[in-house]
């Protein structure tokens, strides 16, 4: 079971060597969110937002996920962030996003360096650079996504839940889930 979640973990995360222009990941992924549908208008009004280029996902019935962020808030790089996920259920393959979290404000922002941890429940599926999601989590946020790929991606969203709202943009990969999980945040400031 530890060979096969390994390679689908190396998996994703060498096609996302091969597609992804690591130089200026941060700018593309901001560039690819604030033209994605409903995730654009939040920019303005946001206290704050993590920013995830890229988060690797892989496994097969147990997985798991892994990126690096940075962290805004009122405009400024105030730190970085990663984040670490564990899923169960029924779920095969491997798959790269890019995320996005708003602060609606300066609690929400506190409230996420903390590092609080928050389970969710995921149906997803992401053929190379094509894919759809939607999530609901104990916090009680609802968000769905579609792509094509980065630069025609759209995002939808139910507004703020406790303070934060999530998008993802799928960047490639092959992988269906159906599963329960977690997401662990850790945040260092500068």
């Amino acid at each position: 079971m530890q060979k096969v979640f390994r390679a689908v973990f190396l998996f994703s995360f060498l096609s996302l060597a091969a597609s992804a222009s690591w130089a200026d990941k941060y700018s593309d992924a901001l560039y690819s969110f604030q033209r994605a549908g409903e995730s654009a208008a939040f920019f303005e009004t946001a206290y704050g937002y993590a920013l995830f280029p890229t988060i690797g996902k892989g496994g097969f019935i147990v997985g798991g996920a892994y990126g690096e962020g940075r962290v805004f808030a009122q405009g400024q790089h105030v730190g970085n962030s990663k984040v670490t996920q564990l899923t169960a259920g029924l779920l095969a393959g491997g798959q790269a996003f890019s995320q996005i979290i708003f602060f609606e404000n300066e609690q929400s922002f506190k409230d996420f360096t903390a590092g609080n941890f928050e389970f969710s429940a995921q149906a997803t599926g992401v053929i190379i650079t094509a894919g759809a999601s939607a999530e609901a989590n104990t916090g009680g946020g609802m968000a769905a996504g579609a792509s094509g790929g980065r630069n025609d991606a759209t995002t939808a969203h139910a507004g703020y839940r406790k303070g934060m709202a999530v998008f993802t943009i799928a960047k490639g990969g092959l992988m269906g889930e159906l599963s329960l999980g977690g997401q662990k945040f850790s945040y260092t400031p500068l």
